[in-house]
């Protein structure tokens, strides 16, 4: 198990060096100089070509790759083109509110959707299955952008239960940040309850069918252990894979979320960068978000053994 751990470890550097190649040549091939955004429009050529021989443009790819990635390896993400200011720090301070908002997210969703998924497959074919399989189809059918302004209509303008837009940060109070919070994870809940719910009743039908399950209560074992402890153990590795991939597409793709509700995360971040054409800041974030689903999975990879024990490596 050990040496599986560790060659899991160091398969994500070979990962991460080829993305780190591709996000290089993609944004160095784009069309656009990083130098005329930074001069403008009323720039000389002369003025365009000391701004380039600063950031080493006018240098060969294979130099500027290598001087890169040792800033990269110090921790240096660059200098935003527009703002000026560094990206690792504006990343940190937008990494926050995402974070929170996913972790939130992904807290409400397993909550819900594991013991609905769990009651669809016990009770097949029953209304309670049929409740389910129209709340995952509802969950996927309506854009997210249109459950969060119904919600903001009916728990903020017509009850005054929540703010209508904004954030507040943990350190301001865990009864603050679940009061601002609440309505933007509850928008994104909708569709991973349906994601994971359907997924947990899928697996869950699959393995109630098996020998083991008929002998467990063959031999008296409650029922709440058959399900919790035989049945969903077992089908938990499909399941595994799908929190962790959504907590990782959460990270990166919440961005219409974080419009409707007015929270400065990163997701709001990239579009700026990729609108302004920053192209440090759009370097680093495609680099953060591919580091995460490199982590993710190796996380859930990881994890798979102690949910399954048939698993070994």
């Amino acid at each position: 198990m050990l040496g599986y751990i560790l060659r899991r470890i160091l398969a994500v550097i070979p990962v991460m060096l080829l993305v780190a190649v591709f996000v290089f040549l993609l944004l160095r091939l784009t069309p656009g100089d990083p130098a005329a955004i930074i001069a403008g429009d009323m720039a000389t050529p002369a003025q365009l070509e000391r701004i380039r021989e600063a950031m080493g443009l006018n240098q060969p790819l294979h130099v500027q790759f290598v001087s890169w990635v040792g800033q990269l390896l110090r921790g240096d993400l660059g200098t935003s083109l527009i703002s000026s200011t560094p990206v690792a720090g504006m990343i940190a301070e937008r990494m926050g509110p995402t974070l929170a908002i996913a972790l939130l997210t992904i807290l409400m969703s397993v909550a819900l959707a594991i013991p609905m998924g769990v009651l669809a497959a016990w009770k097949h074919r029953s209304g309670a299955d049929y409740a389910v399989m129209t709340f995952s189809v509802l969950g996927f059918s309506v854009p997210v952008f249109v459950t969060g302004y119904i919600l903001i209509l009916v728990f903020s303008l017509k009850l005054g239960w929540f703010p209508v837009q904004g954030y507040a940060p943990i350190s301001s109070g865990l009864g603050a940040f679940l009061h601002n919070a609440f309505l933007p994870a509850l928008t994104l809940t909708t569709i991973y309850v349906a994601l994971i719910a359907r997924m947990t009743r899928a697996n869950m039908l699959e393995v109630l069918g098996e020998d083991y399950i008929r002998t467990a209560r063959a031999k008296g074992a409650p029922e709440k252990r058959v399900l919790f402890r035989h049945a969903l153990r077992n089908a938990a590795v499909p399941i595994l894979t799908v929190i962790g991939t959504g907590f990782a597409l959460l990270i990166g793709g919440v961005v219409v979320t974080e419009t409707v509700f007015n929270i400065p995360g990163i997701g709001r971040l990239t579009v700026d960068a990729i609108l302004a054409r920053d192209y440090p800041v759009i370097q680093a974030m495609i680099l953060l978000t591919s580091f995460l689903y490199v982590l993710v999975n190796l996380i859930i990879d990881l994890s798979y053994t102690f949910f399954d024990p048939r698993i070994r490596y």
